[in-house]
């Protein structure tokens, strides 16, 4: 079976060995992403996509008209927006994220497969307040240098887990905003039964949003009681109505 996480990793030393260290600016001003999830609890929230193509998938919209789609899910009331700029497996670039970050006014999560602080100041620099880092990606380690150097810059960072022991990292290193991703990086596979089976090992003062497999209003009710958002690419970028699609996505949640 094809290790999709172990190619693009391999893929990702040689773009980031060609990457210039720069010096990181100061943040974009916009209100947080855990400040907006703090005003609606009483809402799913969600974090709208830009992608154009996954591993998996392969091409799901080449041609987007990457600020057109942005501002649709900004329109739509999302909590943040998600600009993929891996080149190579989807298709993206660091243009995407300078082009949206300048034209909305919402926190943006550049999307990438971080390795580097590199990465994480020319994030900073191309207008991204939020970054993933992705446990299986990285030592303990270096994913504590990572993250404690994207905190230092002011950036809320958005730590991926995919199962138990990852969840426990980080909770380790001190993470407040934790994604599971519903999808297999190994196999691409797409289960929201992950996002579920977690629930239990959930931590007080912690924000937790569902990643990946999220299509329909059904789907974002299974995972509305136990998780403050969801992130949503594939669907959004599939739909012809990106606005209406995302807004459907935004159903009640039952705050104990």
């Amino acid at each position: 079976m094809e290790n999709f996480l172990e190619k693009i990793l391999a893929e990702k030393q040689i773009e980031v060995a060609q990457m210039a260290m720069e010096t990181p600016r100061k943040i974009r001003k916009v209100k947080g992403f855990v400040a907006r999830l703090c005003e609606q609890p009483q809402h799913l929230q969600v974090i709208g996509e830009v992608k154009r193509a996954s591993p998996s998938l392969g091409a799901i919209n080449l041609n987007v008209d990457v600020l057109a789609q942005a501002k649709s899910y900004e329109t739509a009331g999302v909590s943040a927006i998600s600009v993929l700029t891996d080149p190579v497996f989807f298709k993206g670039n660091i243009d995407d994220l300078r082009l949206v970050a300048k034209n909305v006014n919402i926190p943006v999560l550049n999307k990438d497969f971080i390795i580097d602080k590199k990465q994480i100041a020319r994030a900073v620099n191309s207008g991204a307040t939020i970054v993933l880092l992705i446990v299986a990606c990285l030592a303990e380690n270096d994913l504590q240098d990572l993250y404690d150097y994207a905190i230092s810059l002011g950036l809320e960072v958005l730590v991926e887990v995919h199962n138990a022991e990852e969840l426990a990292i980080a909770h380790k290193i001190g993470a407040e905003l934790i994604g599971v991703n519903n999808r297999n990086l190994k196999t691409f596979e797409v289960d929201i039964q992950n996002s579920l089976d977690l629930v239990h090992l959930q931590k007080n003062e912690r924000f937790y949003i569902s990643e990946s497999g999220i299509k329909s209003a059904v789907d974002a009710k299974k995972v509305a009681h136990d998780f403050r958002a969801v992130l949503v690419g594939e669907a959004l970028m599939k739909d012809g109505n990106p606005t209406l699609a995302a807004k459907n996505l935004q159903v009640a949640r039952h705050v104990d």
